[in-house]
């Protein structure tokens, strides 16, 4: 009949603009980041809002990521973040008189892994590539001695940043290619967690496409490391350039937040095998309304519990640039009150800008240097345990350490 031939041709017909317009409305740059119901479709079920399946990740190292993610995220202790580039590592060099050559590296890198005990406050230790394969004088690899004091040993697997095209002056983060096979290859020489860095100016914006340029980066190499049994950290570091104020920090650390977990459910990444290593909420280095500790703490609480879900095992907090002793009060102070997940950190300068001070590049300070390497992490475990006092601190643990547009 007239009226079935209408039927049969207009019914598919309108099915197919419908579908149009739901890819549309999901491809639109506006709702990116964000939750969507699914649109009931010409193949709907009879419960047209019912969210479809989701298969669930399932990978040949799924047991050893949870139990590798659990044991850094242990209780009192954190993560020594020694994983500088040699460009990075020779002006640390410099400004105690040394030589960037791989011998000096190799000496300042062995005081640290070779701190005895250790482990008591350091869980984990990032590596540059080339300390993952170097050894002692000795002749022990590295990668030894952290393990004989239970710590697990990490790797930089990004490429450093690059200036992003179509940006106001912004950076993306290279190192996709070849990070699998790369990253298998740490796994053979003992690494068992990753970090990958990356950063968002405020000045600069954000612009959308940088935050979502860095979101989609991080899970993409949070996905290829789980692949290959590489615990990932996730660091979209807010960077402290400017003299905005600390809502500002917390309005734009959410939108960043948003999309970065937005990208890891879209790569399938498993929560329960990441790590994250984010900002502190604090104002712009140049803000003239500086916060008190227990104002980090509140705004950086709140952002993570608005934004990180309690699956993810550990916040291990980067220091970015603040000095030893505000970074471990900015820790302590977060740690007044039980969290869902294990808030610690993963520090850098915050850890050895004292040591690098002591040791001077003289053998005879060897072992000064890693007592003041000790105290360090002594006072972080502390702040993780929320015990910590600053109390007896030296001016040298006070002096900010801030460095504009710092890079690793």
């Amino acid at each position: 009949s007239l009226l079935f031939a209408v039927l049969h041709f207009a019914v598919p017909a309108m099915a197919a603009l419908h579908s149009l317009c739901v890819f549309s409305s999901i491809a639109s740059p506006q709702l990116l980041g964000q939750s969507l119901h699914p649109l009931p479709s010409a193949n709907a079920s009879p419960f047209p809002y019912r969210t479809p399946f989701l298969s669930i990740r399932s990978g040949a190292y799924t047991d050893e990521l949870i139990k590798t993610a659990k044991t850094i995220a242990s209780p009192g202790r954190g993560i020594l973040a020694m994983d500088e580039s040699n460009a990075t590592c020779g002006k640390r060099l410099a400004s105690i008189g040394l030589e960037n050559i791989e011998a000096n590296r190799q000496a300042y890198r062995q005081l640290l892994v070779t701190a005895p005990g250790l482990g008591q406050y350091i869980s984990g230790a990032i590596l540059f590539e080339e300390t993952l394969y170097q050894s002692t004088t000795e002749g022990k690899r590295f990668v030894e001695s952290l393990q004989e004091e239970k710590i697990v040993p990490g790797i930089k697997v990004d490429k450093g940043l690059v200036p992003l095209a179509g940006s106001d002056d912004e950076s993306w983060c290279q190192g996709l290619d070849g990070l699998a096979s790369r990253s298998a290859e740490y796994y053979r020489q003992g690494a068992r967690f990753a970090k990958w860095r990356t950063v968002i100016s405020i000045p600069s914006g954000p612009s959308e496409l940088a935050v979502q340029e860095a979101a989609w980066g991080l899970a993409r190499y949070a996905a290829i490391s789980q692949d290959n049994g590489l615990v990932p950290i996730v660091e979209p570091e807010i960077l402290l350039d400017g003299d905005h104020g600390i809502d500002r920090t917390f309005e734009v650390a959410q939108k960043v937040w948003n999309e970065v977990f937005y990208f890891l459910a879209k790569n399938n990444v498993m929560f329960e095998g990441i790590l994250l290593k984010p900002s502190m909420v604090t104002p712009g280095a140049d803000c003239k309304d500086k916060a008190t500790p227990e104002q980090v703490a509140e705004f950086t609480l709140k952002l993570l519990k608005r934004r990180v879900p309690p699956a993810v095992p550990g916040i291990m907090f980067l220091s970015g640039g603040q000095s030893e002793m505000e970074a471990t009060l900015n820790l302590n102070a977060m740690n007044q009150a039980p969290n869902p997940w294990h808030v610690s950190f993963s520090y850098a300068r915050a850890l050895q800008n004292t040591v690098l001070k002591t040791w001077k590049g003289q053998p005879e300070n060897v072992a000064a240097a890693q007592t003041a390497l000790l105290i360090r992490a002594k006072a972080n475990s502390l702040a993780q345990l929320g015990k910590y006092s600053a109390e007896g601190e030296s001016e040298e643990a006070k002096a900010g350490m801030f460095v504009k547009g710092y890079s690793y």
